[in-house]
């Protein structure tokens, strides 16, 4: 289990959505520190229009968004914009709408797990450059005998969980690779004039999705496997969850006005 670094842990290094100045939590750095209750807590992901997700996240955020992967590891991700630097989702206070789904990427903010590959371990990080820290917190990181706070505790938790989760899911993306199931999808949109005619379609994303032509291929014994396992499940959450392009440009046209700007995401 991960827990909060000493004061000799190593800096830590690499982009992390989302995490502009991220250092390993401590009681001789951060024993003022805290989280302080702010309007718009959410308002960091404004700007991102997607965010990673855990495999076991896709049957309830198949119903908001598409779920696609993108990049060399496939990383599963929730498009929650068709622009790419808007999250549609986020309203202009920082909350997200109602009954939208929260990724748990962004409800673990700005705790975040990193590997300290000096000491061979996993410490416990904040992100320094949170809008929402600070000293004379309502949720303090340390109580006065330096110990972690039940709400430390509590997100050191759940980071712990999420790390879980996501050796689950590169598990369930190393699967989908070694049967070859992945497909190269580009989802186009084709703007219509107020007079009705149509224009040329304009590439929105391009990305990598599962193809279930070769799921249907594969052999019954596969599939058995896949169904006792799960990840037809997941699988099949994920292709229904693909639905959701539709709703999303028909929500940036009525909000907008004005045709997406495309974002490639492969």
């Amino acid at each position: 289990m991960a827990k909060a670094a000493s004061p000799d842990a190593s800096p830590i290094s690499g982009n992390v959505l989302f995490y502009s100045k991220p250092e390993p939590l401590n009681k001789e750095l951060h024993a003022k520190l805290g989280l302080r209750r702010i309007d718009g807590p959410f308002a960091f992901a404004a700007d991102s229009h997607v965010a990673p997700l855990t495999v076991t996240e896709f049957p309830i955020a198949a119903l908001n968004f598409p779920i696609i992967f993108a990049g060399e590891r496939y990383q599963p991700l929730a498009v929650m914009g068709i622009n790419a630097d808007h999250n549609m989702f986020i309203q202009p206070n920082g909350l997200f709408e109602a009954g939208v789904y929260v990724p748990a990427y962004i409800r673990r903010y700005p705790f975040v797990l990193a590997n300290d590959t000096v000491n061979e371990q996993m410490v416990v990080c904040i992100d320094r450059g949170a809008s929402m820290l600070g000293d004379l917190p309502d949720l303090p990181f340390f109580d006065p005998s330096g110990e972690p706070t039940d709400y430390t505790k509590g997100c050191i938790q759940f980071c712990n969980d999420y790390e879980v989760e996501n050796r689950r899911t590169e598990a369930f993306v190393n699967l989908l690779k070694d049967l070859d199931l992945f497909e190269t999808r580009k989802q186009l949109h084709t703007p219509v004039a107020p007079d009705g005619t149509q224009g040329p379609p304009q590439e929105i994303a391009e990305y990598f999705a599962v193809s279930e032509e070769k799921v249907k291929a594969l052999p019954d014994e596969k599939l058995r496997e896949l169904m006792d396992n799960g990840a037809l499940g997941q699988i099949y959450a994920h292709l229904v969850s693909l639905s959701g392009w539709d709703r999303l440009i028909a929500l940036t046209l009525s909000r907008q006005n004005a045709a997406p700007r495309p974002a490639n995401l492969n």
